[in-house]
């Protein structure tokens, strides 16, 4: 399966819940799940070389911030973490297009022991309000993922990234 083919699968699975259930909070102007990552997103090859076409369309004020936040976030040893894409003032993602695969099927693929669920939705489930719900099976991404290229921390890529544009000569 392509990294293409997987997001169109993420997708019918996003749309499918919120057809079943129309107030889930997964939404535009949410952004607790980039509030409260647990580690620094691992991301493959491809799912970097497509988040790279994103970050390098933006402005190089915006790409200075990023910098910034990302550097802060490799040196980090306190938790929760923030994504350093995440538009503080808007909750937007000025990549949503380009988004890695775990940012995509957060809050609609559950793997709890990994904390890979958002437990404002695990509490409206438990309180009922979601109890038709089936949510997807992120081992299931992973697997499709493990083909897709080597796997690095996305500070890593950033910063490798960076060291290119400064002369560093990292292919991406």
């Amino acid at each position: 399966m392509s990294l293409t083919d997987l997001h169109l699968s993420i997708d019918q699975r996003v749309v499918a819940i919120r057809a079943e259930a129309p107030d889930w909070l997964c939404a535009k102007g949410c952004a607790n799940c980039c509030r409260r990552l647990a580690e620094v997103p691992q991301l493959t090859e491809a799912e970097w070389a497509l988040l790279h076409e994103g970050l390098a369309a933006l402005s190089t004020e915006h790409l200075a911030l990023i910098a910034q936040r990302m550097q802060a976030l490799a040196q980090q040893t306190t938790r929760p973490l923030t994504c350093p894409m995440l538009d503080e003032a808007t909750n937007a993602c000025p990549v949503y297009l380009q988004r890695p695969v775990v940012c995509r099927s957060y809050g609609f693929y559950a793997r709890r022991d990994g904390g890979l669920y958002c437990s404002e939705i695990e509490a409206q489930v438990a309180a009922g309000l979601h109890a038709t719900v089936v949510w997807g099976n992120h081992e299931a991404v992973e697997r499709e993922l493990a083909g897709m290229g080597e796997v690095r921390p996305l500070t890593e890529w950033f910063a490798r990234w960076q060291g290119e544009a400064d002369g560093g000569g990292f292919p991406c």
